[in-house]
């Protein structure tokens, strides 16, 4: 086994080596994807409008050679699509046509920035500005004139960052002949090389009714819109305005809570505070952010869980002040290790602590990725004040690979001679040139951290991660396999660990077959995943084989997954589910099965959900799961969706049901006023909260927020409230 396995790695070597070293790119003239961008003259006006009416644009040479992905791979698309490029000094000007016979059936039921577009017709761009097949920005809008961006960088899956908003506007119609979208994109929101003439790009339309992608370049299922390496290209950018490169962002923010500690008087509270963010651009792709008393008052609630696990749950970052940067810190993505995880700042128990201010630098060098935070918090209650560093470093080599190395520091000034250090490296070497076009990827990471006291007593293994994983991500068939180790004391100051002390391997293999004379069904699709996990004595702990013989994706666009998993747990100490001393499981070995069955309606219609079913053996009894969802568009902006998830437990050691229930109401009146209503409930906590939060997007990079929570807890049937808190806020950006 260990000899293949270095069989595979060597030869994984030698392919992505050699492809990468191989690598030529068609020159314009020999490239059906490539495009020369028109420049406006001295006397070209622009008026955003949607309309695409101004003189210029019947100058330009659109592109029109667009081909199905789906659901013909390199099909006739059934609709017209022409896209139109043109620039002046200070911006970039995208104009597309999306011609639809039948204009009365274009969806556009989203208003909100950053919504996801699954229920809409869509245009989406992507701009390559090193033209390197490694980063990317990413545009989309839709007929309501939604906003989407985000930045996109090559690795093991679709990694797509959604939290950088850059400032940029579009603006949409309808008429007779389907659709039409204008962008401005100014350059001062890019980062690019000033005497690179040559720019990556691709275009991409949604027909959603049809579930149709048509796409310009990359039309191949194992190809896609979010790889760059699979773009087309746009040559003849000359004389950049860049600006100074300066951009101040301050903030006035407002406070009111009132809190009823039970037993305990109620304590109010009103304070009023400001801050600012000062960008500046080192060089054209390298930006640093001061930023001081940082404010995260409009930041999302998280998703309530309920967690009937032996493992604590990982909740996502939601602060754009640290998702802005995340896709520079990602480590080894999809390998499951996160040396780094923001969320460790600036928050303890998802309660927020006070953020002094801190040095941020993000961007590239040539090939040099470079990332740092420096941050500083404030003591509160019992937490003191804490240092924490953050820098990650990753060197492009060969075409699509890279080597990186990242490290962080927490110190409290309650111990100063305890710095907690953690150091890791990691490489990915991957090729989209594998036997002609198939894609290749391996990865592999190490991660070491000193002890977390001066008293800890552990040896260096046992502070340490490590692994690899192979990845074969093609069309129909796909293959991965990953092993990983941690060690039993494996815990990262700033990072994540949910467990550790075991090693891993999970292979994971499936295959689709598209039925392109079937009316009803689109694609069909089965797969089978295997765990094996062991302690670090090699002694089985967890084994877990899935198959998922059914996973059909219908013409409609509904979709139904079945699934059956046979697995094997050791449980080697008593297990407490709830928490609460009531039901504790006893330890030793347990066999158990789970069958489980979804179905999900398409998004794109008025009313849409899902309903799943789970039932499996759960230690010593059995467990069934229902999940319900469902959302109600009663009018374009609109969004009413609840969700109930209901775990039925049966056990000799005593019976119980779990509760979860979520509302949302996203209620957006125009792509800039959004607002969000979320309340949630669990019978677990007992807790019931409101979350109220109202958007007004004034203009690009200026925002005014204002943000109402109120939640209640359960006592003898009836819910007293504890806490109530509001919150105004308003943040304007400057450039110069």
């Amino acid at each position: 086994m260990r000899h293949l396995l270095l069989l595979i790695i060597s030869t994984t070597f030698l392919s992505i080596t050699l492809n990468g070293q191989s690598i030529e790119q068609d020159s314009p003239d020999d490239n059906p994807y490539s495009v020369n961008i028109h420049r406006l003259g001295p006397d070209d006006s622009f008026t955003l409008d949607g309309k695409m009416e101004e003189a210029f644009w019947n100058d330009v040479t659109p592109i029109r050679n667009f081909s199905q992905r789906d659901p013909v791979e390199g099909g006739q698309p059934t609709e017209r699509t022409e896209v139109y490029l043109a620039y002046d000094d200070n911006y970039l000007y995208i104009g597309a046509k999306l011609y639809d016979s039948d204009p009365s059936g274009i969806l556009a039921w989203q208003k909100r920035r950053n919504q996801g577009l699954s229920t809409d017709d869509r245009f989406m761009v992507i701009l390559d500005t090193f033209h390197d097949g490694r980063n990317a920005y990413f545009f989309e809008t839709n007929p309501a004139a939604l906003r989407g961006d985000g930045l996109l960088t090559v690795g093991q899956g679709t990694n797509l960052n959604k939290a950088w908003d850059g400032i940029w506007d579009v603006q949409t119609s309808i008429s007779d002949d389907g659709w039409i979208v204008e962008m401005r994109i100014p350059f001062r929101s890019l980062d690019f090389n000033p005497n690179n003439s040559t720019w990556g790009i691709n275009f991409q339309r949604t027909i959603r009714r049809q579930n149709e992608e048509i796409i310009w370049s990359g039309w191949r299922r194992h190809q896609s819109l979010m790889r760059p390496q699979n773009a087309g290209v746009v040559t003849g950018f000359s004389d950049l305005e860049e600006g100074v490169g300066l951009e101040i962002k301050p903030y006035v923010t407002s406070n009111a809570s009132r809190i009823r500690p039970e037993g305990m008087e109620t304590v109010d509270d009103l304070t009023a505070d400001a801050g600012f963010d000062a960008t500046y651009n080192v060089t054209p792709s390298l930006r640093t952010s001061l930023t001081i008393n940082t404010d995260f008052a409009e930041t999302e609630v998280d998703q309530r869980r309920v967690n009937l696990t032996r493992f604590p749950l990982r909740f996502p970052e939601q602060r754009d002040f640290f998702l802005e940067g995340s896709s520079i810190f990602s480590f080894a993505p999809a390998s499951g290790v996160s040396p780094f995880f923001s969320r460790q700042i600036g928050l303890s128990d998802g309660e927020p602590v006070p953020v002094r201010g801190g040095l941020r630098i993000l961007g590239r060098e040539g090939n040099t990725n470079l990332g740092l935070y420096q941050i500083r918090t404030a003591s509160m209650d019992e937490i003191p004040t804490e240092d924490f560093t953050a820098a990650r470093v990753s060197q492009n080599i060969f075409s699509e690979s890279n080597i990186g190395l990242i490290y962080t520091r927490r110190a409290s000034d309650d111990d100063i001679f305890n710095n907690r250090h953690t150091l890791g490296a990691d490489m990915e070497l991957s090729t989209s040139e594998f036997r002609g076009d198939r894609n290749l990827q391996f990865q592999a990471f190490f991660v070491w951290h000193n002890p977390q006291t001066p008293e800890e007593v552990s040896s260096f293994f046992d502070r340490t991660s490590r692994g690899i994983r192979i990845n074969y991500p093609n069309f129909p068939f796909y293959i991965r396999s990953s092993y990983r180790e941690f060690g039993s004391s494996f815990d990262p100051a700033v990072g994540f660990t949910p467990r550790n002390g075991f090693r891993r391997v999970q292979p994971t293999a499936g295959y689709q077959w598209y039925l392109p004379d079937s009316r009803l069904i689109r694609s069909w699709e089965v797969q089978v995943r295997y765990e094996h996990l062991t302690d670090l004595d090699f002694r089985p702990a967890d084994v877990n084989l899935n198959i998922r013989p059914v996973i059909i994706q219908f013409e409609s666009g509904d979709r139904i997954d079945v699934g059956i998993r046979r697995a094997f747990e050791r449980l080697r100490n008593e297990f407490d589910i709830l928490r609460d001393g009531n039901i504790i499981i006893q330890p030793g070995d347990y066999y158990t099965w789970r069958f489980n069955t979804r179905f999900r309606s398409a998004s794109h219609r008025r009313a849409a959900g899902s309903v799943e079913f789970s039932r499996e053996g759960f230690w010593t009894g059995t467990r069934n799961i229902y999940d319900l969802s469902g959302t109600i568009r009663p009018y374009p902006g609109i969004n009413l969706s609840v969700d109930w998830s209901r775990s039925d437990v049966n056990l000799p050691e005593g019976d119980f049901t779990t509760d979860l229930i979520r509302f949302r109401g996203n209620i957006d009146l125009t792509p800039d006023i959004a607002i969000t209503n979320i309340v949630q409930f669990d019978d677990i906590s007992d807790m019931l909260g409101l979350y109220n939060r109202i958007r007004w997007t004034i203009t690009p990079g200026s925002d005014l927020y204002l943000v109402y929570n109120h939640n209640w807890i359960r006592f003898d049937e009836r819910f007293s409230p504890i806490e109530t808190q509001g919150a105004l806020k308003v943040n304007y950006t400057q450039r110069f």
